[in-house]
């Protein structure tokens, strides 16, 4: 196939599919441009010569600057999560974007959709991801659409639903979609179709079925993942348990809402198989076996979470705070905000310095506790300290903790390295400008097994009194930090004029 660079429009970029074909492109050279409603949100994650600009695939007027100029555009969205109905939505959705599509001349539409056979009475939603295809392929454009069945990879909804199930109980009642047949796919093969249909030949429109090369139920990936991760679990079939009742017990026990819960068991009902061998004789493309599949999504799991905004999924829940924390995907996430008059790079002093000599700001004792703990049963304990008592590298040892991440007035994200039954991460942000700052810390742990539940909604009550009181701690410690300084400072020559390369927020 050739390299040939391309104008390139995707939609659905901050999504889960879309953020990840999102740096390949941008890799292979392609002229990028990212359709988003909120392009604020996503031009922190393009590379330079990406564009961001502002549309909605249910407003078309908004389409036509969007699409001007481009050579293929990659079709990834659709309503699943919306209350009201996402038939008529994404079926305007699909209209306009076709008619936009058209009257700017795209050359191609590549549509992820879904498989299923549609001889069968498909759920709402495989008749929805059809029929999406079938508008688009109405605007005489040449669409290629992929249907895919699960999708496995860290943080694909699919996934997440069956690792927290997985994770959380030992015992499950398995209502009867959890033995139908699915094709499963990773999402690095995904990528790939998706990456290689830009060097298609041009003609007419065309479908194709893609998937690994196991058929196996939902059941038989709970048992893949459960033996991976080393756990043991017993599923008890049950005859009856419709979809209304199947979306409420999974929005107890796993991270999926109820509301897309139900329209995602509903789907479940149809087996997802491919039977067109079009895709294998079309790329050369040979997708991995599901036991290959999850082994990456979990040795993977470490460089998306890495990956992962944490704060943009707290602001995107649209859900208070509730006891215990939020949960994102199977993960339990503790999050706190504080305002500080002093800019950014004032409120971010007192983090940087954390630890070590310096402390936790608040319940110096209780951390020493857990240290000592920690040392009890083979942990690090906190006798490491830290290398530098202001100096902060990405790798080395602070305390019980190691740092994963550190941009300079900004970011400091700290992965602990004590005994848990599980994995754990404090992270804290700043964003402010030269009169005042907000300064959010997070704590989040990714559980393992009833254990890791167990231990952090014990210790809940005790978090909420250490987070709180080291986030007062620390915006205390900005502003005396202020009032030295300014003490320090003589009372003339003052600069009324711009910013320094400290103080520009744009820096």
């Amino acid at each position: 196939m050739s390299t040939q660079r391309r104008s390139v429009l995707i939609t659905g970029g901050s999504g889960y599919v879309g953020g990840r074909l999102l740096p390949l492109l941008e890799a292979a050279g392609h002229q990028v441009r990212c359709l988003a409603r909120r392009p604020e949100n996503l031009k922190s994650r393009v590379a330079a010569g990406t564009q961001v600009v502002a549309g909605d695939v249910m407003d078309r007027p908004s389409l036509d600057a969007a699409l001007e100029g481009i050579d293929t555009a990659y079709y990834l969205v659709h309503s699943m999560g919306n209350d009201r109905d996402f038939e008529r939505l994404d079926r305007t959705a699909a209209t306009n974007f076709a008619e936009a599509a058209k009257q700017a001349g795209v050359r191609r539409i590549i549509y992820l959709g879904g498989l299923g056979d549609p001889a069968e009475k498909l759920s709402k939603h495989l008749r929805s991801r059809h029929e999406t295809g079938e508008l688009l392929r109405s605007s005489q454009v040449q669409v290629i659409e992929f249907r895919a069945s699960i999708v496995i990879g860290s943080g694909s909804l699919s996934f997440e639903l069956i690792r927290a199930l997985v994770q959380r109980l030992p015992v499950m009642i398995c209502p009867r979609w959890v033995a139908v047949m699915a094709q499963p796919i990773a999402v690095e093969d995904l990528l790939d179709y998706l990456v290689a249909a830009l060097e298609l030949p041009d003609g007419e429109s065309k479908i194709y079925e893609i998937g690994g090369p196991d058929q196996v139920s939902y059941g038989d990936i709970m048992h893949e993942y459960a033996q991976q991760r080393g756990l043991r679990r017993w599923m008890i079939p049950v005859p009856v348990l419709t979809p209304y009742l199947s979306s409420l017990w999974l929005g107890l026990v796993t991270p999926v809402h109820a509301r897309v819960g139900r329209k995602l068991v509903g789907s479940l009902r149809n087996p997802t198989l491919v039977k067109s061998t079009a895709a294998r004789e079309t790329f050369p493309i040979r997708p991995r076996g599901l036991r290959e599949a999850i082994e990456r999504a979990l040795v993977n799991e470490d460089r998306e979470f890495a990956q992962t905004r944490w704060s943009d999924a707290l602001s995107s829940s649209g859900k208070p705070k509730t006891w215990g924390g939020i949960r994102f995907g199977s993960r339990l996430i503790d999050s706190r905000t504080i305002e500080v008059d002093v800019p950014s790079a004032q409120a971010f002093a007192p983090i940087q310095r954390i630890g070590g000599r310096t402390g936790w700001y608040y319940g110096t004792w209780l951390w020493s506790v857990r240290g000592f703990l920690d040392r009890l049963v083979g942990g690090v304990g906190l006798r490491r300290g830290r290398r530098d008592p202001v100096d902060l590298r990405v790798g080395e040892a602070l305390d019980f903790w190691r740092v994963e991440q550190f941009e300079p007035d900004r970011l400091l994200r700290l992965q602990a390295e004590m005994k848990v039954p599980g994995r754990a991460w404090l992270e804290f942000e700043v964003h402010g400008d030269r009169q005042k700052s907000t300064i959010r810390q997070t704590a989040l742990f990714d559980p393992v097994g009833l254990a890791g539940l167990i231990y952090w909604y014990s210790l809940y009550p005790l978090h909420e009194l250490v987070f709180a009181g080291m986030l007062r701690g620390i915006a205390r410690a900005a502003k005396q930090a202020t009032v030295v300084n300014d003490s320090a400072q003589p009372s003339t020559d003052e600069d009324p004029g711009g910013l320094s390369s400290q103080d520009d927020p744009q820096q």
